[in-house]
């Protein structure tokens, strides 16, 4: 059984599916240009040392994100 959570919770080596983008304006433009768009798999692969950012797989890169920005998605873990 699979349980939504927001992306700030996941740990490092956890993968998701991104289930929604709760941002707008701006902001939400640039999370979904990012390639952070439902459907989408991820996985954790890191924190910095005081946890944001948190750097996130998707696809074929890798990209960090601020914790205010994992905020806004939340995904389903797999």
């Amino acid at each position: 059984m699979s349980k939504m959570i927001g992306l700030r919770q996941l740990g490092k080596g956890q993968k998701a599916v991104i289930v929604s983008v709760n941002a707008a304006g701006e902001l939400g433009r640039r999370i979904r240009d990012m390639g952070l768009i439902p459907g989408s798999d991820i996985e954790v692969v890191g924190r910095a040392p005081l946890k944001d950012p948190v750097a996130l797989r998707l696809k074929n890169f890798t990209l960090t994100l601020r914790n205010n920005e994992a905020d806004f998605i939340n995904v389903e873990v797999q």
